[in-house]
């Protein structure tokens, strides 16, 4: 299959048996947001109930549960309706070590002032701090959860929103031991509604 336009050419290919469970894994692997078994079904063509247990097959197999297979670093975990491959939580201490030690590059002043608002108003979607600074903070977001400074706290269930918060890289580097230590600013900052709070 062919798009129309001539810089993005998409090749169809047969999905078997064969290469079913690397399929699923390679678009696990790249999703931003916890996927439905129906859409993987639909995106690779093939039965519900077999992607169903093609998923289950994946967990079993990242979780050491697989003859011959061993504990990831990773594990494949059902969110608000949806799959997502995460960072197994005992292993949280690795990936802040790892980000703790990278060569440290100054935040923007757009990652800075998303940093605060998710910090002051967490739990919090992207979509209600996009609201609350008026601009997208897809990017900004994505930095953030790359440097360890903030995850995902949980996926609402009636809107599929990702809500995020600070993390403890994130209380060391500010040299605080909890969010109450922060600077009492919170009641300046404006809601998700785009209103300052107590009448300010």
């Amino acid at each position: 299959m062919t798009l129309n336009s001539p810089d993005i050419t998409i090749h169809a290919q047969a999905v078997d048996d064969e290469n079913l469970l690397a399929a699923i894994e390679a678009i696990l692997m790249v999703a931003e947001a916890p996927i439905p078994l129906i859409s993987l079904a639909g995106a690779l063509d093939r039965p519900l109930a077999e992607i169903r247990a093609s998923v289950a097959e994946l967990a079993a197999d990242y979780a050491g549960e697989a003859e011959g297979s061993r504990k990831r670093g990773f594990e494949l975990r059902e969110v608000g309706g949806g799959w997502r491959i995460y960072v197994r939580e005992e292993f949280d201490w690795a990936v802040n070590m790892f980000v703790a030690n990278e060569n440290p590059t100054k935040l923007s002043q757009a990652a800075l002032e998303t940093l605060a608002v998710i910090a002051y108003k967490q739990p919090i979607s992207r979509g209600q701090v996009a609201s609350i600074r008026s601009v997208n903070v897809d990017s900004v977001v994505r930095t953030l959860l790359s440097r360890g400074l903030i995850t995902e706290l949980f996926t609402d269930a009636e809107t599929g929103a990702i809500n995020y918060g600070t993390t403890e890289l994130t209380l060391q580097l500010l040299g605080i031991n909890t969010l109450d230590e922060l600077p009492l600013i919170s009641p300046y900052l404006p809601s998700a509604d785009g209103d300052f709070e107590n009448g300010l």
